[in-house]
């Protein structure tokens, strides 16, 4: 009987760096080639072009919870500066960054949520890990 430890160490590597960019740029993180969304963040089931199943990957908040990181932490720096450099009204500076931090989260999100697919697909996490044995396109 194969030790588990063993039984990995069998399987081909993933490369995460590539399988998050692969992600990032809303493509399978397996081939490259296919969409990963249906739409702006459901992620498809399967890949059409592979097989590789999707269905069952678990980026639930972390996606948000990184965008909204990463917005709050620009835009609070700009608004800082600008508000020094320019003192303008509170409501310009409402207008302006309130868009600006809405803008920035909706085109961040599904970048994130991507490449949080792609950091699963590649570590084998949340049975993304079985072999292929959910590949409907394989005999």
């Amino acid at each position: 009987m194969a030790h588990p430890q063993e039984a990995r160490t069998a399987e081909p590597e993933r490369m995460l760096g590539l399988a998050m960019r692969r992600g990032a740029m809303g493509r399978c993180p397996n081939c490259g080639e296919a969409r990963l969304f249906t739409g702006y963040l459901k992620v498809k089931d399967h890949c059409p072009n592979c097989g590789e199943a999707f269905h069952h990957h678990r980026a639930d908040d972390g996606p948000a919870y990184v965008t909204i990181l990463i917005v709050s932490h620009i835009a609070v720096a700009v608004m800082l500066s600008v508000y020094t450099i320019y003192r303008p009204s509170s409501e310009v500076m409402i207008a302006i960054f309130l868009g600006g931090s809405l803008v920035a989260s909706l085109i961040l999100l599904p970048i994130i949520k991507g490449a949080f697919v792609g950091l699963q697909w590649a570590k084998r996490m949340h049975g993304f890990g079985q072999g292929g044995e959910d590949r409907p396109n394989e005999p």
